[in-house]
């Protein structure tokens, strides 16, 4: 995909209530939409609203994968494990956590790319926590 077609697209679910992505094909696209930004940023911040923690790590891990980081890499064991909604901000550059008790009723990923092309740099999302969990 084209990077004004991925930008096209995931631009759609940006500042936006939730949308919902009813279709494999509508997951698929929007798999490879922020995937081909995802490659052309210099690095990332992903903010991860769910229910608890459990469910934003596994969120968060199946997003790392997928843009292609190592995920032994990564010390998950920085966060509590929180059984009420959570807020967990995680940077690509310092390979650290920010995590804080969320009252919002958003559950989703925000995806924050770092790059010097405008084009590329920007928040994308709402993403659903499941974009790339295998069903």
């Amino acid at each position: 995909m084209e990077i004004t077609q991925a930008r096209k697209l995931l631009d759609q679910f940006s500042c936006t209530e939730q949308k919902s992505v009813e279709t494999q094909e509508q997951k698929q696209e929007l798999q490879t939409a922020i995937q081909d930004i995802v490659k052309e940023s210099e690095w990332e911040n992903l903010g991860v609203c769910a229910e608890n923690t459990q469910q934003a790590i596994i969120a968060l891990k199946t997003y790392l994968m997928a843009f292609g980081y190592v995920l032994n890499q990564v010390d998950f064991n920085q966060v509590d494990q929180l059984k009420t909604p959570v807020y967990i901000k995680f940077s690509t550059k310092q390979m650290g956590f920010y995590q804080d008790n969320y009252t919002g009723d958003y559950r989703g990923v925000l995806v924050s790319c770092q790059a010097e092309d405008d084009l590329i740099a920007g928040v994308y999302g709402h993403l659903p926590l499941d974009l790339f969990e295998e069903k």
